[in-house]
């Protein structure tokens, strides 16, 4: 499950609002251990995902590095080099 939340610090261009929302979703589905939650559940699971994503928003604007931004390109390409040696077969 939560394998697709990726870094999301240190790129150019910054991460957008959904791709912060998409990694929320995923470690909120981790932490409750399902996929989607019951109608019951919903409204928590909600709140959830908006709290954690506000949180990951907030940290990203305040983190610093001196290190030049990675290129999502470039690191797009390395990562699909590693799953290819990783799944080859």
């Amino acid at each position: 499950m939560c394998r697709n939340i990726r870094q999301l610090h240190n790129f150019e261009p910054p991460a957008t609002p959904d791709e912060v929302r998409a990694a929320a979703l995923q470690y909120v589905r981790k932490v409750a251990g399902s996929t989607s939650p019951s109608q019951r559940n919903q409204a928590a699971f909600d709140r959830a995902v908006d709290a954690v994503a506000a949180a990951t928003e907030e940290l990203l604007a305040a983190l610093v590095t001196t290190a030049p931004p990675k290129d999502r390109e470039v690191e797009a390409v390395k990562a699909r080099e590693r799953a290819a040696k990783r799944y080859a077969s």
